[in-house]
């Protein structure tokens, strides 16, 4: 059990930041950057208005220049990687083919999709022209197998499909621009459509067009006459180049004829992601809907092109954003402006009028839907009219503030516009809020339908895949193309490792060792033997409410007895009493105590699971007085199987002095590990906090951590760079002058389209300083991604997989050296396995070598007696990001590098 702190994730909170001026009419649609102001809107009635002469907000980010002045591709961090893209809407000749590319992939947002690949170039073009699109290969060249050898051989499944292809032709690839602009893909489709006799048989994503055949002309002026409004359209169709079988843009086109056949079997199109609205679920008690739905992904793998086809359920909330204002509104809220802007910013809202997910980055109280913008064709408009013609949408309420979604970095090079401005009353809520996620019966309700078992999950894999090909509309597109989906699971063979023992000390010095069974818990054995490292604990304090005394009394004296029981001797500590449960009482008596006693650890007992109270007890002893903390919520003082409760707090006592429950046998001399993991700040849209923490001793008992601030990916690699200098001086100080011979470091928190920054630029860095800090002596060193979003499930036998599963061929890749590992044990639900990719290599382990020391290092993680989904400094790493980011939001006091204070 992790020390106990305020649950659910923290989202984006707005600060009060200058626009320059007032905005008002422009020469842009919705959708597009407002650039050039003109008008004071009139302030929306029975809304506060800013004082005379205050400026108005502005979104806190950095300008797209700074951003291209980094070193290579922007590297982006924290929950930034795994967010949904908000897209404004379509505009001729916006950005590059490869970001209109990107944008009709149909991988979710954890999608095993390749986000690489450059622009391409738009407009037609004469003659032939290859599209060849990079994809990062990190493969090393002279690794002649990627398969380890040890285990048990057996066969796996996983959710991916055969997509069995017999096509001996060339795929022709279009740009398709309409004038007037039409925004809508629907009539952009029904537009072309008229001329199928000419074009021939096409695939047509709204912007982009395939066919197998070459038209007559590369470039096609067509007319056709828009059935709303009798508006002739100018059609112009040119041709951007053809592909050959293999090249990204070729697999991105059967990814497209996928998306197609999806949109024939009567399934909603939400964000990037097709949902069955037919089949939702309602949970009436809870004013929520649950959509069934499924991501789909099309890659080439090792030996075949597979599509990799997950279950995924969509959270729709029945209210609205303007509901949430008016809420703020009627409950009196002086400051509503802020609490209603804090309540959305970061949230994901859904547009119905064409079923688009945007994040909600700032609220502009100063625009209402009365305000009016400039068509391109110059027309002015009021949002109220252009959602009423363009959308069939009519406003109710004119005096909302709009909201406005600020693209990505990415999105802008693609020349997407900077902000989307949305209406908050077509903007229906998705996801759940930090209230609904603390919500223990809320959140058991929906797990009813969401944790899918293995067998049911193969069951709704086969049964899509058998509604596909029962569907004529989508065999005849399917065969048109020469195309035939795989009616069963692939199988392949994978392996179960062997298990490992778990080592603890013994009663007179000799080592005590057990395998901990195939569910990988040793909690039992753990209980009633010696801790690996037992620490000395003289001198600690608990602080608490003098009406909670009682209980924390009986549940210190049931702690103690348990750490007796590990050989853990713990003293009866010295208690300081304070009146009340309020933040500064406890700030008191830390400064109080600190100065007086000078305890190794402090205990204080809060009465909930506040976060500014642990963010002020955890600022105090982090950051100004350097001393280890144990929290713990009331409700854990008398809770059901409070012995278990207090074994785990009487290790993680026992690590934050210094101590290590125990180990596993690593056969490697002169090895560090290094864990690196990244966390946002809430509130700030730029800040974010990396962790690195580093082994420094064969047991992996003892570590070096440091965290540490950053705004760009430049920055992060300086960071990690900076912090394993320090961490080898540790080491050497540890280990009598010596450096590592190995180092293997597990870097996560990095998105796909990121990896060739981290190969490129980040692995360089970090060689250049270790080739430094060696004195330009040979060095041993492996740089290993971690993922753990993925949609990649194995199953065995139609069931989960034990821990220690590895699949290491089929499903990877052919341009890496990756590999799966199922490491955790789960209960309910289906597994998820963690990608690795091993992007630098010269350690010399063969692949089977690694693979168990991955798998190794995963039972290492002192917070849980059991495996856990990623190597234990990766995950430490971790729990380090998310104390600073979300309670300290300040790097920690170096006093503290050498404990595991943060668990």
């Amino acid at each position: 059990m992790a020390e106990q702190q305020p649950g659910g994730r923290a989202r984006g909170r707005a600060r009060g930041r200058a626009r320059g001026q007032q905005q008002g009419q422009t020469g842009i649609r919705p959708g597009e950057e407002r650039t050039v102001p003109q008008i004071q809107p009139r302030p929306p009635p029975g809304f506060q208005q800013q004082p005379q002469g205050a400026r108005p907000r502005q979104l806190e980010a950095r300008p797209p220049q700074q951003q291209q002045q980094q070193v290579g591709p922007a590297l982006r961090s924290g929950r930034s990687l795994h967010r949904v893209s908000a897209h404004g809407d379509p505009q001729p000749g916006d950005g590059g083919l490869a970001g209109q590319m990107r944008q009709m992939s149909i991988g979710g947002d954890d999608g095993n999709g390749n986000g690489n690949g450059g622009p391409v170039g738009r407009g037609g073009m004469r003659g032939r022209r290859q599209i060849n699109v990079d994809i990062t290969r990190t493969r090393p060249l002279n690794l002649n197998t990627k398969q380890g050898t040890s285990g048990q051989q057996v066969m796996l499944k996983a959710n991916y499909f055969r997509l069995e292809t017999h096509t001996d032709w060339c795929l022709y690839q279009y740009r398709v621009d309409f004038a007037p602009e039409e925004d809508r893909t629907r009539i952009r489709k029904a537009l072309l459509r008229n001329h199928q006799a000419v074009l021939g048989s096409y695939i047509f994503d709204g912007t982009v067009m395939y066919t197998s055949h070459r038209l007559s002309q590369d470039k096609i002026e067509l007319f056709s006459i828009r059935a709303s409004d009798e508006t002739k359209v100018r059609i112009m169709v040119g041709l951007v180049g053809d592909m050959k079988e293999g090249d990204f843009h070729y697999l991105q086109f059967f990814n497209i004829l996928m998306r197609k056949a999806l949109s024939h079997l009567e399934l909603e199109l939400v964000g990037r992601n097709f949902f069955d609205a037919k089949a939702k679920i309602v949970v009436a008690k809870h004013k929520l809907e649950l959509w069934p739905g499924y991501l789909t992904s099309i890659r080439q793998h090792e030996a075949d092109i597979l599509m990799c086809c997950e279950i995924t359920h969509k959270v729709m909330r029945q209210d609205t954003i303007l509901d949430l204002l008016t809420e703020c509104l009627h409950r009196g809220e002086q400051n509503y402006r802020n609490v209603f802007t804090k309540a959305v910013l970061g949230c994901i809202v859904l547009t119905g009028y064409n079923n688009r997910t945007y994040r909600v980055d700032d609220v502009d109280f100063e625009l209402s839907p009365r305000n009016t913008f400039k068509l391109r064709s110059g027309e002015n408009i009021s949002y109220v009219d252009y959602y009423l013609q363009k959308h069939q949408q009519k406003i109710e309420c004119l005096d909302q503030p709009l909201l406005i979604s600020r693209s990505k970095p990415r999105e802008l090079r693609d020349g997407k516009p900077e902000f989307i401005y949305l209406v908050p009353e077509l903007c229906r809520m998705t996801g759940l809020t930090e209230v609904m996620r603390g919500n223990f019966l809320l959140m058991k309700d929906l797990s009813q339908y969401t944790r899918v078992n293995p067998g049911n999950r193969i069951e709704r894999l086969n049964g899509f895949n058998k509604r596909l090909r029962d569907q004529p509309q989508v065999q005849k597109e399917m065969e048109e193309w020469n195309m035939k989906l795989a009616t069963k699971l692939v199988e392949f063979q994978g392996r179960i490792l062997p298990q490992e023992k778990i080592v603890q000390g013994g009663h007179s010095g000799q080592a005590v060792k057990y395998e901990p069974g195939y569910q990988t818990d040793w909690t039992k054995e753990l209980r009633s033997n010696p801790l690996l490292v037992i620490p000395t604990l003289k001198n600690w304090v608990v602080i608490c409410p003098n009406r909670l005394k009682r209980d924390t009394q009986s549940f210190v004296t049931t702690m103690i007895r348990a750490a007796q029981g590990m050989r853990f001797v713990v003293p009866h500590p010295h208690f300081h009493d304070i009146g009340n449960d309020f933040i500064v009482s406890y700030v008191r008596a830390l400064e109080e105590v600190i100065s007086s006693i000078d305890p190794q650890l402090i205990m204080c007992i809060v009465s909930s699971n506040r976060l500014d109270c642990y963010s002020a007890i955890k600022k105090k002893c982090c950051v100004d007085r350097a001393v280890p903390t144990q929290v713990i919520a009331a409700k854990s003082l008398t809770a059901k199987g409070l012995m278990s409760i207090a074994t785990k707090v009487a290790i993680q006592m026992c690590c934050k002095i210094g101590g290590a429950p125990w180990t596993v046998e690593i056969p490697l001399n002169g090895l560090m590990v290094v864990g690196f993991d990244v966390c946002h700040e809430p509130g700030s849209k730029t800040t974010s906090y990396g962790a690195f923490v580093a082994s420094l001793d064969k047991a992996m008992s003892r570590y070096f951590s440091a965290v540490s601030a950053h705004s760009s990916g430049e920055e992060v690699s300086n960071n990690i760079t900076a912090h394993m200098a320090t961490a080898l001086h540790k080491y050497k100080e540890y280990n009598n002058g010596a450096l590592p011979q190995r180092i293997v470091i597990y870097r996560d928190g990095v998105g796909e389209g990121d990896i060739r920054y981290v190969y490129e630029y980040e692995v360089e860095l970090l060689k250049k300083e270790l080739n430094h800090m060696y004195g330009g002596q040979p060095f041993k060193m492996a740089f290993i991604i971690v993922t753990k979003r993925i949609n990649t499930r194995l199953f065995l036998r139609d069931d989960n997989p034990p821990p220690g599963t590895v699949a290491d061929q089929c499903i990877t890749l052919p341009e890496r050296y990756d590999f799966f590992l199922v490491s955790q044990s789960v209960r309910q639900g289906t597994v998820s396995p963690t990608s690795y990719n091993v992007i630098s290599d010269n350690v010399g382990l063969d692949p089977d070598k690694l693979q168990r020391l991955t798998y190794k290092l995963t039972h290492l993680y002192f917070n849980w007696s059991g495996t856990v989904r990623v190597p234990a400094p990766c995950q430490y790493a971790h729990k380090l990001a998310y104390l600073v980011g979300q309670a300290i939001r300040q790097p920690p006091s170096s006093r503290l590098q050498g404990l595991l204070y943060f668990l």
